[in-house]
């Protein structure tokens, strides 16, 4: 399975998201309207990623701690959003965290009180 199909299984595991392309790029929304996560395959750059909600403090923290991983995403990246490089080894039990956490930032607290 690719990085996209793996994001993609994950993003849409969670409960009421949807995806549709926006900005030309695979993109997940919270009931279709919020967005979470978005795809960013050579957008910007001549990187794979993907653009991520982040908790507080998570986007500078991770970005310090392992640059060649995480990067600040142009856009949303002033508001704490998190870019996770898919082009490099992909830890993707840290990946699942990621999302989750993105959907967390996102979700109203009903539909996060029912991720499994």
């Amino acid at each position: 399975m690719d990085a996209l199909e793996r994001l993609r299984a994950l993003c849409l595991a969670l409960p009421e998201v949807t995806e549709r392309l926006s900005h030309g790029e695979p993109t997940w929304f919270v009931r279709g309207k919020k967005t979470f996560v978005m795809f960013a395959d050579h957008h910007h750059d001549d990187r794979l990623a993907f653009w991520c909600a982040a908790p507080p403090g998570a986007q500078g923290e991770l970005v310090a701690e392992d640059p060649e991983r995480f990067f600040r995403p142009p856009y949303v990246g002033h508001r704490g959003w998190l870019g996770v490089y898919l082009d490099v080894e992909v830890d993707w039990a840290e990946v699942t965290e990621i999302v989750a956490d993105a959907y967390r930032q996102i979700a109203p607290k009903s539909l996060i009180a029912l991720m499994r």
